[in-house]
């Protein structure tokens, strides 16, 4: 069962906004008003994905919870082969989605390829009760829809597996991407060196390790080129960062508050310049 959901409200990213807006649009407000009673008090028990297609369990008046399933037309492989295409272009696209954050002008990369990713209307989602009311959406479908706008403000990545992709499948296309632009095989195989070439190779590593060892300005100095695709650039598992391992901040309340805020916001900026950076993209 999904505890004591946060209903996305007007502090919501925007991308969350834009979705609480096509629900302001259904002229039904009460009906609204009781999905929205639904999702706060813990109705919607579970949220899955089968692919693209979302399922859900609400629980209603009756015994047994009903299910929900709804969906969005997805995209086609060409249609993403070209948002991956255009996304590629703007490093900081691939390093605000890497921080969790869905880009600003995001909507202009599926517009240049004549697409939308949010849907004009609620008639552009499929929606499906097993309720016995006919209208669409009822207060369970309406529920769901709710209760994804908080998926949608933990991971914006969610918007995309409604269209077809799911977070790994875009990452690894952007990367594979990146190492094609940069011409990096990804498909060659590591040749041995030969047992001559190696011990030589060994001698000049250790001579250079020796000397280093002498000289301690020479310590973080690395002479032999890193392969890019090796390289892999992704936020902490955990979601912590530097400022939630150093602690609360030894102010009053209020002031700590303010500073928490402004370094977090700070963090934020700076950990994605520096992935846009690493990307070696403008």
């Amino acid at each position: 069962m999904i505890q004591n959901p946060e209903i996305a409200t007007q502090n919501s990213p925007w991308w969350v906004q834009r979705w609480l807006e096509l629900l302001d649009s259904y002229r039904f407000k009460k009906r609204l008003e009781r999905a929205r009673i639904y999702a706060r008090e813990g109705n919607v028990l579970s949220i899955e994905f089968e692919g693209s297609k979302v399922l859900a369990k609400v629980q209603g008046s009756e015994a047994e919870p009903y299910q929900v399933s709804l969906f969005l037309n997805p995209f086609t492989e060409e249609d993403w082969n070209y948002i991956v295409e255009t996304m590629s272009q703007k490093a900081i696209f691939s390093a605000q989605l890497l921080a969790g954050e869905m880009p600003a002008k995001i909507e202009e990369v599926f517009t240049a390829n004549g697409l939308s990713l949010f849907p004009f209307t609620l008639g552009d989602i499929r929606s499906r009760c097993s309720c016995p009311d006919k209208a669409n959406p009822c207060k369970h479908i309406g529920a769901v829809y709710y209760q994804l706008g908080d998926r949608f403000s933990e991971d914006p990545f969610v918007l995309f597996q409604l269209r077809g992709r799911t977070k790994e499948q875009i990452l690894e296309s952007l990367r594979q991407l990146r190492c094609k632009k940069s011409g990096v095989n990804l498909s060659q195989t590591v040749v041995s060196e030969p047992a001559e070439q190696k011990e030589q190779t060994k001698k000049k590593r250790k001579k250079i390790s020796d000397q280093e060892s002498k000289d301690l300005t020479r310590f973080w100095q690395y002479e032999e080129p890193l392969d890019s695709s090796l390289v892999a650039i992704a936020p902490p598992v955990d979601g912590k960062t530097v400022l939630n391992l150093l602690g609360r901040i030894p102010l009053a309340y209020a002031d700590a508050q303010a500073v928490e805020q402004y370094l977090e916001q700070v963090y934020r900026t700076v950990s994605q310049q520096a992935i846009a950076s690493a990307l070696n993209r403008e």
